[in-house]
């Protein structure tokens, strides 16, 4: 079946996005994934900062960021995955054209409906990213939807291996139940997440 047509990008979202600075980031980021796989590879994925059309490295500036982010993802399964082992990786990245969209009034700018920001409706952060990377920019820099903290998404295609290292993998799979204790995380609203 064919794709469908591509839908013009908004002009305007493009020359706000473009008028922003291109800025590095260099530091730890945290990452959660499957035992097994390498958690440095890069992937599509309809979600909220990509439409499914080109790689991104889903990314948090802090572990429990990125436990949060992969525990909402899993809890949206008709049963939470307790067969499958996650793991929380420590990575080292070093980005030179990011655009930093870190707090909630900048999102509110470009057209995101900031109230409902938690909420899985992806049009416009879509839009965003894909406005970001169309004009040469290598990841976002932007506010956790999951956790207080900041995240970071990477173009995968934009930036080079050595950019991206592994410096740690935690030996021991996130015990989903212990982590919510823990932290105090509230239990996402699907009737399925473990108990």
């Amino acid at each position: 079946m064919p794709e469908p047509p591509r839908r013009a990008r908004d002009l305007r979202l493009l020359d706000h996005i473009d008028a922003h600075p291109r800025r590095p980031y260099t530091g730890t980021l945290w990452r959660v994934g499957r035992s097994g796989r390498d958690p440095v590879l890069g992937g599509k994925s309809v979600s909220r900062w990509c439409n499914g059309k080109f790689d991104v490295l889903f990314t948090s500036l802090e572990r429990n960021g990125a436990v949060a982010e992969m525990y909402a993802l899993l809890s949206l399964q008709p049963a939470f995955p307790s067969a499958v082992a996650f793991r929380a990786h420590r990575l080292h990245a070093s980005v030179q054209q990011a655009l930093h969209l870190v707090d909630l009034p900048t999102l509110a700018r470009l057209g995101v409906d900031t109230d409902r920001y938690h909420e899985r409706n992806y049009t416009k952060t879509q839009e965003i990213a894909d406005a970001a990377l169309f004009l040469g920019f290598d990841g976002l820099v932007v506010p956790s939807a999951r956790w207080k903290c900041t995240n970071a998404v990477l173009f995968t295609d934009r930036i080079e291996p050595a950019q991206l290292l592994l410096e740690e993998s935690e030996r021991t799979p996130i015990d989903w139940q212990e982590w919510r204790r823990q932290t105090g995380a509230a239990r996402p609203r699907s009737r399925h997440s473990p108990a």
